[in-house]
């Protein structure tokens, strides 16, 4: 902003994403594949890109395809498990796979460090969870997407799946898994990293770190360009104004506090409620070098999506790890590096009776949450030791995973706690901010496909953008939820690309 009250040409762009994390950062590369012309803002308050639920250790790092995820394929009361969730996941990912392969092959990504295979295995010891395990296998076995998943009881082949699991194990405790061979570990930091890195180099984006946005307000005043926004940030070069006719809210959980400050009436019908994450991070490095396969287990009644327990292999700077958990905590920010007071001044006259509503009819969620808050480190390492019988507690040690922020929305049932990720999306589609957690980053293409058709609609529609997005994603127009010949090409190119065969 200049002194006399001017506006400096050069900082108006074509659209200003906030938040240099997995989904500003996807956005931004499809923007550019689409647009190679288009001036890209990104503003991000930390001083790198991904340092908070991207970063590596914030994360799960599974490349969510609903291959082991239990929480996909609810039991529903006629005695049959949900599919049609666990159909849509994976079908997104694939979709990411698609585009990771595609930016690859034209040398806009130069590596394929921050993805790696690693089996995706459910595993049950109880007769109840047994039995719900055999029911989601019987049923997932008849789809194409999870026609390679395989099934055991065999304590012998269970050994070789997940030796730490069975290792020390009663041999009297029944035990059941699946197994899909083709899973993988996705380092979403590196990602993120990997997608701004060219962009910024041939002058695509502007980055602006250390940088946050402290207003944001849509102006129509006959000096300016119609419809922009006016973004006021603070950095190190003190206060500064910004415009662009789209304005993109991707900075996780403080995406919902942007989006309550825009002033658009779509923003009132969300509340928000901040869930932190533990992880038990094995200290062992040949422990955990005998543990390949990521190993969900079920979810604690009540638990939130998030706490679903699991004994992880990750890659993190470039070495392989050993993950158990997460454990739910609770903090009033909504970010790892926010503010205790984002919570309470989240709160609105048009939120305020949802939230005491999603509390009340979800005793469970805060029974579970409370209980977890209380838990000892005692209490944390017989979890673990649930899962892996031999842990030594001297191997392990407790590391603080990032923020998620729960979406609660408003309805005309009252308040409902909303799972998964939602777009919110300004009736003219000038702005557009995304809310919620898992399964968040795995299926990020999608989602900023979504934010396209919302806010882009007259030039995804355009033959220009139409073949560039065909070229891009080649099954674009193909439904590999339906049509198992699309699922099967996308796989073999995306394997071929990326190399995921073998």
């Amino acid at each position: 902003m200049q002194n006399d009250g001017s506006f400096n040409p050069d900082a108006r762009y074509d659209a200003i994403l906030v938040g240099a994390g997995i989904m500003s950062a996807t956005l931004a590369a499809l923007l550019h594949e689409l647009d190679p012309q288009l001036r890209l803002l990104l503003v991000e308050r930390l001083e790198a890109p991904a340092l908070e639920s991207s970063a590596a250790v914030n994360n799960a790092g599974t490349g969510h395809a609903a291959n082991c995820e239990l929480n996909y394929t609810p039991m529903q009361p006629n005695g049959r498990v949900a599919t049609d969730k666990a159909v849509a996941i994976n079908a997104a990912f694939e979709r990411s796979l698609e585009f990771w392969g595609s930016l690859l092959e034209r040398g806009r990504l130069t590596s394929t460090d921050f993805l790696h295979r690693a089996a995706h295995i459910s595993a049950v010891w109880s007769p109840a969870n047994i039995a719900f395990l055999r029911q989601r296998f019987e049923q997932l076995k008849h789809i194409p997407a999870f026609a390679e998943m395989r099934w055991t009881e065999d304590r012998q082949v269970l050994s070789e799946w997940m030796p730490l699991v069975m290792e020390g194990r009663d041999p009297n405790q029944a035990v059941a898994a699946t197994r899909i061979e083709r899973g993988t570990d996705v380092d979403f930091g590196a990602l993120t990293r990997a997608y701004l890195l060219p962009l910024q180099s041939s002058g695509a984006l502007t980055v602006q770190y250390g940088t946050e946005v402290s207003n944001l307000k849509r102006q129509r005043r006959s000096n300016m360009t119609e419809g922009d926004w006016r973004v006021i940030t603070k950095g190190p070069s003190g206060r500064r104004e910004v415009r662009a006719p789209f304005v993109f809210l991707g900075a996780g959980g403080g995406a919902l506090p942007l989006l309550q400050r825009s002033g658009i009436p779509e923003g009132d019908d969300f509340a928000g409620f901040p869930v932190s994450g533990l992880w038990l991070v094995c200290n062992d490095a040949a422990l955990a070098e005998q543990q390949r396969a990521k190993v969900y287990g079920k979810a604690a009644v009540g638990a939130p999506p998030m706490s679903v327990p699991h004994l992880d292999t990750r890659w993190m700077d470039g070495r392989r790890s050993l993950l158990f958990g997460p454990f739910a905590g609770f903090s009033s920010k909504f970010l790892k590096q926010g503010s205790l007071l984002d919570l309470p001044n989240s709160v609105r006259p048009s939120n305020l009776l949802p939230m005491l509503q999603v509390g009340a009819t979800n005793i469970e969620l805060v029974r579970y949450l409370i209980n977890q808050l209380r838990q000892s480190s005692d209490q944390r390492f017989n979890a673990l030791r649930d899962f892996l019988p031999t842990a030594r507690q001297d191997d392990w040690s407790l590391s603080v995973a990032g923020q998620r922020v729960q979406i609660i929305k408003r309805s005309k049932e009252g308040g409902r706690l909303q799972l998964g990720t939602e777009v919110v999306a300004a009736r003219d589609g000038s702005l557009a901010a995304l809310l919620g957690a898992s399964p968040g980053a795995s299926t990020a293409v999608t989602i900023m496909l979504e934010v396209l058709q919302r806010c882009f609609p007259e030039r995804l529609a355009s033959a220009e953008w139409q073949e560039r997005l065909t070229e891009l994603l080649p099954s674009f127009y193909g439904d590999p939820q339906r049509d198992p010949d699309v699922l099967k090409g996308m796989r073999e190119r995306s394997d071929g690309l990326l190399g995921l065969s073998g």
